[in-house]
């Protein structure tokens, strides 16, 4: 595959879009587990579909619909969220169900052939383009440069956002800042592992660096190495055996996930019989 990278442009823009991706998921994954808002990015994810139908319908750029419609969906759900006035759930089921619903009626709209959307559902790192490689390398880079400027507000966020409030951070700003962040996530890993699967690479790189360590800092660059070994390992499984890159990559993430929550519950065990028998 080395050899394929010298030679194959496909291939050096899909490596550099796993790289950048998982930069967005160590980073913004660790935040999404802490503050419990997995569903929510869920919600966030699956309603750009709608502005990838919306894209293709009206004849522009699909990923730039999708930046759109998650844009507008993660200021909405945040919105009436904080007024508080229906259950949250709720909210975030009927924006997941109208984006796809959306999406498909954009879609169906179109005349002639309806155009092939499984890449942008399960992802197909391998048809990354350069204009998608420099979108993911802009939105990776303002992601990255907003989390380290308010490192410290994000960290008191985190641990609890009342005190928070309290110490004059303005919590409703960074509430609302956080949801755009998330939508902005949600694009860059759309061409690495579709709208169906970037809740799984949001999730399980940060929450197998939770296993490892509590602190933020050691969790957000573990989560940022673990995705960079899931993402080119996963490249790497699907080039040489011709699957599906997205499956791929979270099947990866899982099974990792899953391996060292069984270690790590067993080592657990054994520590606690050799307490009792002491």
């Amino acid at each position: 595959m080395i050899q394929a990278l010298s030679e194959y442009q496909f291939l050096q823009n899909a490596l550099l879009s796993g790289i950048f991706a998982s930069i967005v998921c160590g980073i913004i994954g660790v935040i999404i587990v802490e503050k419990r808002l997995v569903m929510m990015s869920g919600g966030i994810a699956h309603t750009a579909y709608g502005g990838v139908g919306l894209g293709y319908l009206l004849g522009f750029e699909p990923i730039l619909g999708a930046f759109l419609f998650s844009i507008c969906a993660a200021l909405g759900i945040g919105y009436i969220r904080r007024k508080g006035s229906t259950n949250s759930d709720v909210i975030i089921g009927l924006f997941w169900s109208l984006g796809m619903a959306l999406g498909i009626l954009f879609i169906a709209l179109m005349p002639g052939y309806p155009p092939d959307m499984s890449s942008y559902l399960f992802g197909n790192i391998l048809s990354v383009t350069k204009a998608n490689l420099y979108l993911i390398i802009v939105l990776t880079v303002i992601v990255v440069l907003v989390i380290v400027t308010l490192y410290n507000d994000w960290k008191a966020y985190l641990f609890d956002e009342e005190f928070a409030s309290i110490l004059g951070i303005k919590t409703a700003l960074l509430n609302y800042l956080l949801l755009i962040l998330v939508a902005m996530s949600v694009v860059v890993l759309i061409r690495v592992v579709g709208i169906i699967l970037v809740l799984a690479l949001l999730t399980a790189p940060a929450a197998t660096a939770g296993l490892l360590t509590a602190d933020l800092k050691k969790r957000m660059l573990y989560a940022v190495l673990l995705g960079n070994v899931f993402c080119i390992s996963g490249l790497w499984i699907s080039y040489q055996m011709n699957i599906a890159s997205g499956a791929s990559i979270v099947i990866l993430s899982a099974a990792f996930y899953f391996a060292l929550y069984a270690v790590k519950s067993v080592v657990r065990k054994w520590k606690g019989r050799k307490i009792r028998e002491s």
